[in-house]
């Protein structure tokens, strides 16, 4: 479905201030006309969105695909349906596969494989170092090359600083991007979760604020002596956003995200021993995750990014203990940023900017407008519809999540990527 016109729906777009209700009018997979009361063409499907969000399609610069190596988790086509079923049109794929992504070959394939899918687009994320193993830098240029739009070692630090400082300096003379999974783990050797009360009732061994605020204050001062772009994965803690607010007020050239569940989870929801809430960093404390809120309204907090990270029954069904790191995001993303519209007075145009424009802006890939003569490349989101998050309704290959049988409010409808409908909640275009 290339030509459609959608009625009454609520516009937003940041880049223009725009937050009207208006019709819209894609043909041939272009926006052409935006404006009230449309008269449709002939052919043109006629769809009426009352009450509905229409942002710049949703990007994420944080998800894991598994493949190749891990496909019984998730595949390049599944985790691409996955994504466009959460409302997003581009997703970044992290490097930390098997084999891993530190060669031109494998960020070709990742990205040839992924257009032969209906969903989400892919940009990839090469190591970093060679097998990730942090001793020798990959070759950036000819990955980069390749396509590759940014480097991080995901899933470990950078603990050598003469490494992350060659790193950044190489980074900087090819305007690349260097992502950071900032925690020292050598300060907690075996932590499963976050130190605090819950980790005491637990008896588990456990991870202190200081393990990111370290490693975030040293990968700061590095990307300041060097001058070149650092963004910071996955913040979770009080202590990184102070460090990057002062960082920013400095002029270091610093952008960090958030997963929404270190927005809307506390280590409390670890009670019961529960696998699915066991994620690194780990789901820190109210006082963290406040400070991190107050981050996403002041601009220290540039992005909303999932880390969606499949695990099947087998690393996730053990011990707390040994049970493996992450948990998906992809699928409710959207409805946890809603609660925060609904709770902590942010926009529908702060939910575009944070999912959308700033992710975009940061991995350097096409900024997605809702504007006349534009592709048409949108999310549309009922932030009303009440849906349960459930096996059936997920379409990753993987369910570890820990809002599994829980029931959530706001979810993307349909999603279009560069005028094609690849994702339609309620079969809209058969009934149109």
């Amino acid at each position: 479905m290339k030509n459609f016109l959608i009625k009454n729906i609520r516009i937003i777009e940041p880049e223009t201030n725009t937050d009207i209700v208006s019709d819209i009018l894609v043909q041939n997979g272009i926006i052409t006309l935006i404006e009230s009361n449309i008269t449709p063409p002939e052919q043109v499907s006629v769809i009426d969105l009352s009450d509905k969000w229409l942002l710049p399609g949703l990007v994420d610069i944080h998800v894991h695909l598994r493949e190749p190596g891990e496909e019984y988790k998730e595949t390049i086509e599944s985790g691409v349906k996955c994504a466009a079923s959460g409302g997003f049109v581009a997703i970044a794929c992290m490097p930390n596969t098997k084999p891993v992504n530190d060669s031109s070959s494998i960020t070709r394939f990742i990205i040839d494989k992924s257009k032969n899918f209906k969903g989400a687009k892919v940009y990839p994320v090469a190591a970093i170092t060679k097998s990730q193993k942090g001793e020798e830098l990959t070759e950036f240029g000819d990955i980069k090359d390749a396509g590759a739009v940014a480097f991080s070692d995901d899933g470990k630090w950078l603990s050598d600083p003469f490494m992350m400082r060659s790193a950044l300096e190489y980074a900087r003379v090819l305007n690349a991007l260097i992502i950071s999974h900032a925690e020292d783990s050598r300060i907690c050797p075996g932590g499963v979760m976050n130190e605090g009360e819950t980790a005491t009732i637990l008896g588990l061994r456990a991870i202190p604020n200081a393990t990111e605020d370290m490693a975030v204050f040293r990968d700061v001062c590095i990307a300041e002596l060097t001058g070149a772009r650092l963004h910071i994965a996955h913040i979770s803690t009080k202590g990184s956003v102070d460090i990057i607010r002062n960082a920013k007020k400095k002029g270091i050239n610093v952008t960090c995200e958030v997963a929404p569940h270190h927005f809307s989870l506390t280590e409390k929801n670890c009670l019961g021993y529960n696998t699915n809430a066991k994620m690194n960093p780990p789901l820190r404390t109210e006082q963290d995750r406040m400070a991190i809120i107050e981050g996403m309204k002041d601009g220290t907090i540039d992005a909303v990014a999932t880390d969606h990270a499949p695990h099947s029954v087998l690393e996730k069904n053990l011990e707390f203990e040994k049970a493996s790191n992450g948990i998906i995001g992809l699928p409710t993303a959207v409805a946890l940023f809603l609660n925060l519209i609904r709770e902590y007075s942010f926009s529908p145009s702060d939910m575009a900017k944070l999912m959308s424009k700033n992710p975009a802006k940061i991995i350097n890939i096409p900024i997605r407008l809702i504007k006349k003569g534009e592709k048409a490349n949108f999310t549309i989101i009922d932030p009303e519809l009440e849906w349960e998050v459930t096996k059936e309704n997920i379409l990753s290959k993987s369910f570890n999540t820990p809002f599994l049988g829980k029931t959530l409010k706001g979810k993307a409808l349909m999603t279009v990527v560069d005028g094609f409908l690849v994702y339609d909640y309620l079969n809209l275009s058969a009934n149109s």
